[in-house]
C-alpha cells in the first residue's frame, strides 16, 4: 500500500511526472507479452473497477486491508478472477484479470484484539458489562502515544482477531487461487485524525473512495504498537502457511524486526548446504537437491498439472511457501538477508514507481537494489488505487525501468516478470 495513501488527483500527477522522466523509448511495449501488477489496491476507487476489462495489463493482484474492503476484493474477484494457471497467458476476457489476495494491513491492526491472548496480556474483554471502558482499554494499550477520550470515541470498536481469521480461511477456501495480503510491519505510519462533522461524507461523494482509509485526513501523532502489529501478522502468516498460500508482504522502517519475525516461522526448516548434506550419517534422512521444492508441493497445496491448487496435507510447513517483500525499498544489505540459501521459502521482490522512484533518494539508490535483487526473484507492481490508463503507465514505467538497468530487451523483461509471477502465485 503506498505510502500514507496519496490521493487520485496527486496520482495523476505523479504518472504525468513518471512519463516524462526520460526512461519512456520509441520502442513500442510489448504488452501483448503479458504484463502483471503483483500489488494493487483499486477496490479503494470502486468506480475504476470497470475498467479493468479495457486494461493493457494482463492481470491485477488485488490487496484487502481492512474491515470495508475484504468483500469488495472477493465480489471483483468473482466477477474478474482467473480460474487456472493457463489463464495467465491467454488473451480472452473470459478467463479473468484478477488475482485476489485476503489481509489485514498493519495500519488497520489496531482495530483488532487478539481473543488468543491469555488474561494478564489481552487487551479487551468481551465478556465485560462496559464495553466502552474496554475499548478504552484496548486502545490505550496498543497505540502510542496514549489516546485522550475524544480520539478513542471516534475510533470503531475493535474487534476479534479470531473472527477475521476465520472469515478470512473461507474468503480463501471460495477462490483457491488468492493469496494472503497485504500484511506486514510499519514503525511509521501514523493514524489519520477523527473526521469533521460532515467532511467524511463530502470526501466520498466527491473521490468516490471506499470507506476506512486516510482518505486526505491530517495524520494524528499516534502509531500502532510494533507488538500488537507483530501479533495480527504471525496470525496471518499461519494461516497463509496452513492453506499453503503466497504472502504480499509490507514493511517500513522495520527491517530487522520483520525479518527477524519472518525467519522465525521457518526456524528448524532451514534447508542444508551441500557440506552439510555431506555431513549427515549415512543411514539418515537423505536430503536431495529438490527436497524443499517437493516439501512445498506436498504440504504446500499446490500441485496438479494445470495449476489448479489442492488444499495442504498434513506435511505442511509452518512457514509460507511463497513471499513477496512488496515495493522494497531497504537498503541492499538488508536484501541480501533473505537471498540467504537456507531460507526455505521463496522470497520475491516487488518494486513500484509510487514507493521506489518518489523521492530523489529512492531513485538513485533503486539502480543499485535492481542489479542486486536475482533475475528470478523480480516482480513489478503498480500499488495504485484506480485501475485503468494510471495503473498500466506506471506498471509500464517500471517495466522499461527494470529493463533498462537489467540490460534486457522489453521483450526478455517481460518474459522473465511474466515467469516469476507464475511462480509466485502458483508454485
Amino acid at each position: 500500500m503506498c505510502q500514507q495513501q496519496q490521493s487520485h488527483s496527486s496520482r495523476s500527477e505523479s504518472k504525468v511526472a513518471a512519463a516524462e522522466d526520460g526512461t519512456r523509448s520509441d520502442e513500442p511495449f510489448p504488452w501483448d507479452g503479458g504484463v502483471f501488477d503483483a500489488h494493487c489496491h483499486p477496490t479503494d476507487t470502486m468506480s475504476s473497477i470497470a475498467s479493468i476489462p479495457g486494461m493493457r495489463a494482463r492481470t491485477l493482484t488485488i490487496m484487502a486491508t481492512r474491515s470495508q474492503d475484504q468483500d469488495l476484493v472477493a465480489s471483483v474477484a468473482s466477477q474478474h478472477g482467473i480460474q487456472s494457471r493457463a489463464a495467465l497467458t491467454s488473451a480472452s476476457q473470459s478467463d479473468g484479470r484478477v488475482v485476489p489476495a485476503f489481509g489485514w494491513h498493519p495500519w488497520f491492526s489496531y482495530q483488532l484484539y487478539d481473543d488468543a491472548l491469555p488474561a494478564g496480556k489481552a487487551t479487551y474483554d468481551p465478556s465485560s458489562g462496559d464495553m466502552t471502558s474496554q475499548k478504552a482499554r484496548h486502545y490505550r494499550a496498543v497505540l502510542n502515544p496514549e489516546p485522550d477520550p475524544s480520539f478513542i470515541a471516534s475510533l470503531p470498536d475493535p474487534a476479534p482477531l479470531s473472527s477475521f481469521l476465520s472469515a478470512t480461511r473461507s474468503r480463501l477456501q471460495a477462490h483457491p487461487l488468492a493469496l494472503v495480503g497485504e500484511v506486514g510491519l510499519d514503525k511509521i505510519f501514523r493514524l489519520p485524525e477523527a473526521w469533521a462533522d460532515g467532511e467524511r461524507e463530502r470526501k466520498r461523494e466527491d473521490e468516490g473512495l471506499t470507506a476506512g482509509g486516510r482518505e486526505g485526513r491530517r495524520l494524528s501523532p499516534h502509531n500502532v504498537g510494533m507488538a500488537h502489529q507483530a501479533g495480527v501478522l504471525r496470525a496471518q502468516l499461519r494461516l497463509a502457511a496452513e492453506l499453503g498460500r503466497a504472502v504480499s508482504v509490507h514493511g517500513v522502517q522495520a527491517p530487522g524486526v520483520l525479518f527477524d519475525l519472518l525467519q522465525s516461522t521457518w526456524k528448524g526448516h532451514e534447508r542444508l548446504s551441500r557440506r552439510e548434506r555431506r555431513m549427515v550419517a549415512a543411514g539418515a534422512e537423505d536430503f536431495s537437491e529438490s527436497s524443499g521444492d517437493e516439501d512445498e508441493g506436498e504440504g504446500g497445496g499446490e500441485g496438479g498439472s494445470n495449476g489448479e491448487r489442492r488444499e495442504p496435507t498434513a506435511r505442511a510447513k509452518p512457514y509460507p511457501p511463497r513471499i513477496c517483500l512488496h515495493s522494497f525499498s531497504a537498503p541492499v544489505e538488508v536484501m541480501k538477508q533473505y537471498l540467504n540459501p537456507s531460507i526455505p521459502a521463496r522470497i520475491f521482490f516487488s518494486f513500484s514507481v509510487v514507493v521506489n522512484l518518489s523521492t530523489a533518494g529512492g531513485e538513485k539508490r533503486f539502480p543499485e537494489m535492481i542489479r542486486a535483487c536475482p533475475d528470478d526473484q523480480l516482480l513489478i507492481e503498480s500499488d495504485v488505487h484506480c485501475a485503468g490508463e494510471d495503473m498500466d503507465h506506471y506498471l509500464e514505467h517500471m517495466y522499461r525501468k527494470v529493463c533498462e538497468i537489467k540490460g534486457w530487451t522489453l521483450q526478455e523483461g517481460v518474459e522473465r516478470v511474466r515467469k516469476n509471477y507464475e511462480e509466485f502465485v502458483f508454485g
